[in-house]
């Protein structure tokens, strides 16, 4: 009976061990982000966010004068890691530009790296003028 118990406690142990030995790496935030973190990620990403509203917007003879965009109405949907742990992160913002008193003008998809450079942006929405 005293080595059945043993091999039992055993067995209990080497499974419990088992499963912290062969974890996944997660390669997206799973978890969202306090406030204040996710406001100075954006901050901090706002030259290639400038840039990639410059681009979207330079054709549209529609887009208003001042068009810009704030922060604290910009979402992150979504943090990849791309070379494992340690590696570098792509960050998808989804922003929408504004004009006036807030009129949104449109919504974006934007990707930027997280040290700051843009990789890819792509125009989603684009919402009537407000006649004033």
């Amino acid at each position: 009976m005293k080595k059945l118990v043993v091999l039992f406690i055993t067995f209990f142990i080497c499974m419990h061990f088992n499963n912290l030995v062969y974890s996944a790496t997660v390669n997206e935030t799973d978890s969202k982000l306090c406030d204040a973190l996710g406001l100075a990620l954006i901050i901090s990403l706002s030259e290639p966010i400038d840039v990639a509203i410059a681009k979207i917007y330079q054709g549209d003879k529609e887009a208003p004068e001042g068009l810009t965009w704030a922060p604290y109405t910009t979402k992150i949907l979504k943090i990849k890691q791309t070379n494992g742990i340690g590696g570098a992160y792509k960050v998808t913002l989804q922003v929408s530009p504004y004009y006036g008193a807030h009129n949104f003008y449109g919504e974006d998809e934007i990707v930027v790296s997280a040290e700051g450079k843009l990789i890819s942006f792509k125009h989603l929405k684009t919402y009537p003028k407000v006649k004033y």
